[in-house]
């Protein structure tokens, strides 16, 4: 998982570009910017990997600098949703529709070859994450979207068994079983 610095780092970055990304009419908005020595590059700006960095830097313990780092800018993006609402949940709609393609392409490649497939599983449910963030802030999300995610949940859960969090053990807090279910699962035996 990314670094405190590196989801930091990526937040300072989108919030110089977020009023601008909000106009446009890309989902996906390449960032200039470098993440820290030894990480990946940033991922594109959208709004499901700003909710995502957000969501993951909130659930760690995080040193009084950091805090009012973190602080300074989740009350940025704050102001920048408040003010452009409409824009952000029109975004957050087409994104959705996107994500939900991509996940549910990774779950027809896993359905298909279990076996193969499992060691993207703690990269690629990243985007499962994303939609329920996404789903809670666009506007008008086509029903028939929203029953092909519940559908693809279902498939998910006849693919894997309850299981141990799939992502580092410090941002279990911040991600609760109830409200994030597909974060605890594994591969089905044989």
């Amino acid at each position: 998982m990314p670094s405190v610095e590196y989801d930091s780092g990526y937040l300072d970055a989108a919030v110089e570009l977020l009023e601008d990304y909000l106009l446009s009419k890309e989902i996906y908005w390449k960032l200039n910017a470098s993440s820290p020595p030894g990480e990946p590059g940033f991922p594109t700006l959208t709004l499901g990997a700003l909710m995502l960095a957000e969501a993951r830097l909130q659930a760690r313990q995080l040193t009084p600098i950091q805090d009012q780092r973190f602080s300074h800018l989740r009350e940025e993006i704050d102001r920048i949703r408040t003010k452009w609402r409409t824009a952000w949940g029109n975004k957050a709609k087409e994104e959705f529709r996107s994500r939900l393609d991509l996940w549910g392409n990774y779950l027809e490649d896993f359905r298909k070859d279990p076996e193969g497939n499992i060691d993207r599983y703690g990269y690629e449910v990243s985007r499962r994450v994303m939609l329920e963030f996404l789903g809670k802030e666009a506007l008008d999300v086509p029903p028939v979207q929203r029953e092909l995610l519940r559908g693809l949940d279902r498939i998910l859960e006849g693919l894997m068994v309850p299981g141990k969090f799939v992502w580092d053990e410090e941002l279990v807090g911040g991600f609760p079983a109830d409200n994030f279910p597909y974060l605890y699962l594994s591969i089905r035996a044989k």
